[in-house]
C-alpha cells in the first residue's frame, strides 16, 4: 500500500529522462515537472522516516 522511496526516485529518474528525450517544449515541461514532483515526495517520505527513526530512538532512550 505505502510507496516507498526508491519508487518515488525511480519515478523522478524515469521522467527526467523522458523530459530529455522529448523534442516538444510542452512535454519536456510538463515531465520536468513530474520529476520535480516525484523528487518532493521522495524528500519528504525520507523526512518522515527520519522523524520517525529519530522518535523511535528517543522514546527507546527514554525506557532504558
Amino acid at each position: 500500500m505505502s510507496a516507498t522511496i526508491e519508487f518515488y526516485v525511480a519515478q523522478a529518474e524515469k521522467c527526467s529522462a523522458e523530459a530529455e528525450a522529448s523534442a516538444l517544449t510542452q512535454v519536456r515541461d510538463r515531465n520536468l515537472r513530474a520529476a520535480a514532483a516525484w523528487q518532493a515526495m521522495a524528500d519528504k517520505l525520507l523526512h518522515t522516516e527520519k522523524l520517525r527513526a529519530e522518535k523511535t530512538a528517543a522514546v527507546a532512550a527514554e525506557k532504558a
